[in-house]
């Protein structure tokens, strides 16, 4: 897999509703950051549709850019940072470990985080996060979505907090999209993976987020529970922009 590849910038622009920046700098980060975030859906339904995901920049364009899908952190932040590199900002591809509870940090790779002109955390890969990249800086930062934290250990690693909560654990050092393909792999066909576990599609609306969870709509923190398969199509649809031909389902159901 290449990365040294162009995206079709006023294609992707126009699917995440956002003007081409006039510079590349921290104002034009914050709105792209949340367009991509308010346009695109975290989603998990590939693996629920029983498709491939390839994390080749093509077919990461064609599927969220001309297909109008979404995905997860591999694929939205993976062709993001292109979508950056191309409007001039540096871009560093780094490897967290998200936080699982009693369970500790999981493994190396686990999630796909992005660093840009060495400042600023940017990630529209992790679902429920902030709306407005982190600056790479001790203290809380207030953001629409939480109060988050970014603690520098003594070995060069970064704990990403929300709401005094650990997240994820980020290594300090700059990694490929190519590196983050076996994980994609095991993301996908693990059976304890939560990623299988069921289908999933979420996204930024307006201060909140709005998420289809199986056949369990929730917006506002007011969930509705979706009777027929028809009702789950329109509501990938309606919300998400997702058009499908058949319910996803968990693997092996």
């Amino acid at each position: 897999m290449s990365e040294a590849v162009q995206v079709d910038v006023n294609a992707y622009l126009d699917r995440i509703g956002a003007a081409r920046p006039v510079t590349a700098d921290d104002a034009a980060l914050r709105e792209l950051s949340r367009a991509h975030q308010t346009a695109v859906p975290f989603e998990n339904l590939s693996i629920h549709l029983g498709e491939r995901i390839s994390l080749d920049p093509g077919a990461l364009f064609d599927k969220i850019v001309r297909r109008r899908r979404g995905g997860f952190c591999y694929e939205l932040n993976g062709l993001f940072a292109l979508l950056l590199e191309e409007l001039g900002y540096p871009v560093e591809r780094v490897a967290s470990r998200v936080h699982r509870g009693e369970a500790g940090f999981g493994p190396l790779f686990d999630h796909l985080s992005l660093i840009v002109d060495g400042r600023w955390l940017v990630d529209v890969g992790f679902g429920r996060h902030s709306s407005y990249p982190l600056r790479l800086a001790p203290g809380e930062q207030v953001d629409p979505g939480g109060r988050f934290e970014v603690i520098f250990g003594d070995g060069g690693d970064l704990d990403v907090h929300r709401d005094g909560e650990p997240q994820y654990r980020i290594e300090r050092r700059t990694r490929t999209l190519a590196d983050f393909e076996p994980t994609c792999w095991w993301q996908q066909t693990w059976p304890e993976s939560h990623f299988r576990a069921k289908p999933v599609c979420s996204r930024l609306d307006g201060r909140s987020r709005i998420t289809l969870s199986g056949r369990s709509l929730i917006r506002d923190g007011v969930t509705t529970e979706l009777a027929s398969d028809q009702d789950v199509l329109d509501a990938y649809k309606t919300h998400f922009g997702v058009e499908l031909d058949r319910v996803p389902t968990p693997p092996g159901s």
